[in-house]
């Protein structure tokens, strides 16, 4: 008997039959024309920048090709009829050779981008001075009370919570549009800081009945007085919003951008206005300047004019584009423009500053010199510009500052100034123990300089309502004091009360001169003017309406014979909550000849 023969080399292997599908060209050219459909709706939602720098085009790529491969097995069936399925097979090697090609483009990239490679440009992809505390001129310097009007007495979370109830006094657009604070800036108008709050559409519903027109106005919050104002952009001359964040269609603003300026890679947008009041979107766009993936930079900044229709948009005029920063930072006429480096980038680009200064091995082990951000950051005003301000510490141990990092969001600029101390989060515990009983919160600090002490300064705040000031030494966190007053915040008593805190630790007296221009006459006047702004009236229900403004219940409330309305917050006073029509009240309120007027207090 012969021996068998077994092949074990899988040359013998029965190779897949590939069977085509009737009318194969047609199906093919239909494949090709959903993923071209298919590909445009998912570019009009994601847009991303044509560009190999940009991780969202390879993803979009990658998205192109499932869709042909699934059009491919949907057109020929192979869902039903599995004879087709290595027909499948063999359409779907040329996109996957294009995907495969894209990803080892990626992975090299990310291979040459590498800190473990490239530490030294990424250590020196921001220039830090280092210097002690109270050099140079970054740090606002607090010598008398009238330099504290440059400094921002409140935060985000306050200034939004002000800009809402000014916007809640406007009967007619408080139903239909509502505070964007994912996009609102603070700058420096002027003289004074300011931030800027864009609106949004309260829903689709809304967008759909008031897109034509846009946007009829911008709400801006004084951070020093805290006042906050709608501008009516109808009232300067101008026309309304139109390319704003707060479109859906061809009028947002990334969008916009993107048709504009397919390949450029866009940071986050802010909203300023000029020294006018007229508002413009300064939208930073980046490189990434080490390898193909790392090490991202601003290159250039697209200056778009808000109050201009998308399709009305021209470039050169309402459409700028600085292709190169020095050529907007040099240029006197855009000298109004605060924030060209976003605060995310630099936390990060001074991060890398400070965990690879010492090489990348020292980065991870031993960590000599190694330091990092605290969390959080604001802002001071120094000069005509807004500055970045974080704390620093060794990754060694976080309990503690050893200084303060300082970065100029127009030109980056940016400063290490040394000094030993309290974190911030450990100064809002300091300044929240003292009215522990209160349960108010602390904003987070801002960094000063009062004649010569490092001092963290920040509001005491419940439910986003400023309720008192307080002030922590840096170096002494148990030097901790707030102005007594609990029914109106007082600067100067807290000012003084610092004063006082800090001779009786040190020895040392801080000079601060305590009169504002005009001396005490003037703050008289100014006592009279605040005094005079409030009236009262007494009277019955007639009418309670009730409208939410981002989760802000506001009550406006009629009483007989006057066909006002007083408006009431219950984060202001939650009583306002059980009148009812027919109660006979108080209302004291901020005089006006508005039809809705703003109540500070009601009582029976």
């Amino acid at each position: 008997m012969d021996p068998i023969k077994v092949d074990f080399s899988g040359k013998g292997k029965p190779r897949e039959v590939v069977i085509p599908p009737e009318k194969k060209v047609l199906k093919i050219i239909i494949s090709i024309l959903a993923t071209i459909i298919g590909g445009g709706i998912t570019y009009y939602f994601m847009l991303p920048a044509i560009n190999l720098k940009e991780i969202e085009f390879y993803y979009f790529i990658a998205i192109l090709i499932a869709i042909y491969i699934g059009m491919n097995f949907i057109t020929s069936k192979a869902f039903a009829k599995p004879e087709y399925v290595p027909y499948v097979k063999r359409q779907a090697i040329i996109p996957l050779a294009i995907g495969l090609v894209f990803a080892l483009i990626l992975g090299i990239g990310y291979l040459v981008s590498a800190p473990l490679f490239r530490a030294k440009a990424y250590s020196e992809i921001i220039s830090v001075t280092e210097e002690d505390f109270g050099e140079g001129d970054s740090i606002t310097t607090i010598d008398s009370l009238e330099d504290f009007k440059t400094v921002p007495m409140i935060d985000k979370d306050v200034a939004f919570n002000l800009a809402n109830k000014s916007l809640g006094e406007l009967s007619d657009w408080v139903s239909q549009f509502v505070i964007d604070e994912k996009y609102s800036t603070q700058v420096n108008f002027d003289g004074q800081p300011y931030r800027i709050f864009p609106l949004k559409y309260g829903d689709v519903f809304k967008w759909i009945k008031n897109t034509k027109e846009g946007f009829p106005a911008y709400v801006k919050v004084n951070m020093y007085t805290q006042k906050a104002e709608v501008v009516v952009l109808e009232d300067m001359g101008l026309e309304d919003i139109h390319v704003s964040t707060g479109e859906y269609l061809n009028e947002r603003l990334d969008r916009v951008l993107r048709f504009n300026y397919p390949t450029y890679m866009f940071g986050t947008p802010s909203l300023e206005i000029d020294d006018k009041g007229h508002p413009y979107w300064v939208c930073e766009y980046y490189d990434k300047t080490i390898g193909l993936v790392g090490g991202r930079d601003v290159k250039g900044v697209v200056l778009v004019d808000a109050c201009v229709k998308a399709s009305e948009l021209i470039k050169g005029q309402t459409l700028v584009d600085f292709e190169s920063v020095d050529d907007l930072k040099n240029n006197e006429k855009f000298n109004w423009i605060d924030q060209i480096y976003s605060d995310d980038l630099l936390v990060e680009q001074y991060n890398y500053y400070g965990k690879y200064l010492g090489g990348f091995i020292n980065g991870y082990i031993g960590q000599t010199g190694v330091k990092t951000t605290t969390v959080g950051s604001s802002y001071i005003a120094s000069g005509d510009d807004v500055w970045l301000y974080t704390g620093v510490t060794s990754v060694t141990s976080d309990d503690s500052i050893i200084g303060f990092a300082i970065i100029n969001q127009r030109t980056k600029e940016a400063v290490f100034q040394e000094i030993s101390g309290t974190t911030e989060s450990g100064a809002q515990n300091s300044a929240q123990s003292i009215v522990s009983d209160k349960g108010w919160q602390a904003t987070f600090p801002l960094l000063l300089n009062i004649d010569g002490e490092a001092t963290y300064f920040m509001a005491l705040k419940d439910n986003n309502v400023v309720k008192s000031y307080a002030m922590v030494s840096v170096e002494r966190v148990q030097d901790a004091v707030r102005s007594k007053d609990d029914a109106k915040p007082d600067l100067e008593d807290c000012l003084k009360s610092y004063v006082d805190v800090v001779k009786a630790s040190t020895k040392t007296e801080l000079k601060i001169d305590y009169n504002l221009p005009g001396g005490s006459a003037d703050k008289d006047e100014t006592a009279d003017k605040n005094e005079s702004k409030y009236s009262e009236i007494t009277g019955v229900i007639t009418d309670i309406r009730t409208a939410v403004v981002n989760g802000n219940s506001i009550y406006y409330i009629a009483l007989d014979g006057n066909p006002v309305y007083y408006a009431m917050s219950t984060a202001e006073d939650d009583k306002v909550v059980i009148l009812n029509k027919g109660d006979t009240i108080k209302v004291t309120y901020v005089a006006g000849e508005e039809s809705i007027l703003t109540a500070k207090a009601i009582g029976k």
